[in-house]
């Protein structure tokens, strides 16, 4: 097979992101920033900055199923923009803007006190109160200036096509509304108000509000949203309900029903609480091919959609936490698996889906996320988790079921995965449109030589070979149970020994104190950078005993651990950039692997130095930890520096939490029982857990040093 090497990317002037899906670099736009806020529900997100507005021309708007519906949003006095007081979310899917006038030609400042309240939950909802502080009755025009470009989401983050000669506009003082239509993708934007405009100006609705002293005046606007990709939505009835609280809400219903943690150290407690939140912010309730599934969305704002290894990662983080969100991932990349071989996206027999978009690039043709099938990961990451959730449950019948879609994974791996027989899971794509990377590390240049030289495709890297070996073993041991085909359990269990044996030949470089090569190119030969896919390795269970000190040294070695985690790449390499994508920052659920992996090898110590270097990270960023930080040296700049334009809140970041509260009270799912082994620093105290959930019952945790109980709390319903 000839290889080929992909194309990098050069890039632009200032803060830059590696796209995921396309490989380009962009710039972040100024319009909104780190203070911008963003309300949340499903596949659905409304981005402003703090005042509420959305300027055209940035990233922000009313984005849903990947298609911008507003992407103009502008409230305006007298054709001033207001000045920000105070603007907080109440709520995943809600937020408060309290604003203030400015000084204006017989206006004088905070003279008119303005609220904007705003909420998501169907449709798009926003209240403008406006309440005046004159002494005497004043007229006020108020301006709310709209604009719908129907971008997708893929344009947001580059460049958007100006659609303006084909969108329609049917405006009347009661509701604006824009239409689109374009080959097989059509939509529309509807803005109803409460009071009608006095006037539409272009597509401005213009208002002259008399006020009285004192007097408070009220408009309503909403926004209904367009159905799609199986969407089920949450209602909640009035703003009332979204500012006192839903005595109903079937959002806090799940986050109470989830295991919850206390503990001695505040740093865990609240990163603990926060990942129920951010979790429950990025459910995703769909129907699936006549099924009803809740599944964790990727993360904000790109990528609120179903992805194959984002989400079976973070649905093995959180199983501690209860299995639905586990059996939902299960569900539905099992109906979406690959059924045919088609090179657009590249589909396979058996392979498990990267990612599914439904915007107009996809849906006419141009993108491959229909769905796109591009990774050389998910599949195994699939097994693994099939069987993680069966331990943690039990449920035979649900493996049973998803028995032949299991057989076709293994198919997959074994017979297009290893694309020219030598034992290893390889990737290249074969779309105009793929992702050249297809390992986690799936920025153009996430992968690379110490050197700095780009590897020849096809790429097997390490940490896919991992989960190959264990995706093996879990399946042998689900074979030996539930599938009841002991011949194929014997048959896994040569093949993982095969591959651990070739593997660790392989892989290994004793050079630079010993470390496994990130991948082999497509000429075999090792990519001899240092890269935290050793610590994959680790929680897979590929490397030898005796070797696995060295490893763990390597991870925790200055050169590769900030003080703040474990970076993607080693500062010896040529490559490195603390803001690299893949290519020296700090990934947490990178890092939560590694932790794992070191409690499963009995470095528990090194395992607790990591996770409480994390949880400090959490307590910088609102016990929220990001999608990735920079990788700058903690004794240098003293606190931790976020990376430009991480995904806020993301998923598998939100799961992290509790995989290093796993890892400090060693709690794991044997034969039907849990059992502990924990080893808690000092610095953490007690940790006390309740409603976890196994076996279909609750249970209760509680460990201290070396110690620990687990207790019966009842049935599960």
């Amino acid at each position: 097979m000839a290889a080929v090497r992909p194309t990098p990317v050069d890039p632009i002037p200032g803060v830059s992101v590696a796209d995921r899906d396309t490989g380009e670099q962009r710039a972040m736009p100024p319009e909104l920033g780190p203070d911008s806020m963003a309300v949340l529900s499903g596949p659905t997100f409304m981005f402003s900055d703090r005042a509420g507005d959305v300027p055209p021309g940035g990233i922000g708007g009313l984005v849903h199923l990947d298609t911008r519906l507003i992407s103009g949003w502008v409230l305006t006095i007298n054709g001033h923009r207001l000045l920000v007081l105070r603007a907080e979310t109440i709520d995943h899917y809600s937020a408060q803007f309290i604003l203030t006038s400015p000084e204006l030609p017989g206006l004088a400042p905070d003279t008119v006190g303005v609220r904007r309240l705003r909420y998501l939950g169907q449709g798009f909802h926003e209240r403008i109160e406006l309440l005046s502080y004159k002494t005497r009755p004043c007229t006020i025009e108020l301006r709310l200036a709209v604009r719908a470009d129907f971008a997708d989401l893929f344009e947001i983050k580059s460049g958007v096509r100006d659609r303006s000669d084909s969108i329609l506009r049917q405006h009347t003082p009661q509701q604006l509304l824009f239409s689109y239509d374009h080959e097989d993708f059509s939509a529309w934007t509807t803005v109803r108000c409460s009071i009608p405009a006095d006037r539409v100006d272009g597509d401005d609705l213009v208002w002259q509000v008399k006020l009285q002293p004192r007097q408070q005046w009220q408009l309503d606007l909403r926004v209904p949203l367009p159905p799609g990709m199986g969407v089920v939505e949450t209602g909640r009835a009035d703003f009332a309900e979204v500012v006192h609280g839903r005595r109903d809400d079937p959002i806090r219903r799940w986050i109470e029903t989830r295991a919850s943690l206390r503990s001695d150290h505040p740093s865990l407690e609240r990163a603990t609480r926060q990942s129920r939140y951010d979790l429950a912010a990025l459910r995703l309730d769909l129907e699936v091919r006549g099924q009803r599934i809740m599944l964790p969305g990727a993360g904000l704002p790109w990528f609120l959609t179903l992805f194959g290894r984002d989400t079976l990662i973070t649905a093995y983080q959180t199983l501690s936490a209860g299995p639905m969100l586990a059996q939902g991932a299960l569900i539905a990349l099992a109906r979406l698996q690959g059924r045919r071989c088609d090179n657009f996206t590249d589909e396979e027999p058996g392979r498990i889906l990267h990612e599914v978009r439904s915007g107009e690039l996809t849906r006419t043709g141009r993108k491959p996320y229909t769905p796109y099938y591009g990774t050389a990961d998910a599949t195994q990451l699939w097994l693994i988790l099939l069987s993680e959730y069966w331990r943690w449950t039990g449920d035979d019948d649900l493996v049973r079921a998803l028995r032949d879609n299991a057989l076709a994974a293994l198919r997959w791996i074994d017979q297009f995965g290893d694309r020219d027989g030598d034992g290893y899971v390889e990737y290249a794509t074969r779309s105009p449109e793929g992702l050249g990377n297809q390992c986690w590390r799936d920025s153009p240049d996430g992968v690379r030589f110490s050197d700095g030289r780009i590897p020849v495709l096809p790429i097997a890297t390490s940490e896919v070979q991992g989960y190959t070996y264990d995706a093996k073993l879990r399946l042998a041991e689900l074979a030996d149970g539930p599938l009841g085909d002991p011949a194929l359990a014997a048959r896994l269990r040569d093949d993982a020994a095969r591959l651990y044996e070739r593997f660790n030949r392989d892989f290994w470089l004793d050079e630079r104190g010993g470390f496994y090569a990130v991948g082999l190119d497509g000429d075999k030969n090792p990519i001899d950078s240092k890269t935290s896919n050793m610590g994959h390795l680790l929680w897979n269970g590929i490397v030898p005993p005796e070797r696995a000190e060295r490893v763990v040294r390597q991870l925790l070695a200055p050169h590769m651990f900030s003080g703040w985690g474990i970076r993607t790449l080693s500062q010896e390499d040529q490559p490195f950039n603390a803001l690299g994508y893949h290519l020296g920052t700090v990934w947490p659920h990178d890092n939560s692997l590694a932790v794992l992996g070191m409690a499963r090898y009995g470095f528990r110590a090194e395992a607790n130095r990591v996770s409480l270097a994390l949880l400090d990270v959490a307590d910088q960023f609102n016990h929220r930890l990001p999608e990735a930080l920079s990788g700058y040296p903690r004794d240098r700049t003293l606190f931790a520096v976020p990376y430009p334009t991480a995904c806020s809140p993301q998923a598998w970041a939100a799961g992290t939490p509790l995989a290093l509260a796993r890892a400090m009270v060693g709690l794991n799912p044997v034969d039907g029982r849990l059992v502990l082994d924990p080893d808690i620093p000092p610095e953490v105290g007690r940790i006390h857990v309740e409603k976890v959930r196994a076996f279909g019952h609750i249970w209760e945790i509680e460990a201290i040093g070396r110690s620990g109980h687990v207790r019966l709390q009842g049935d599960s319903a």
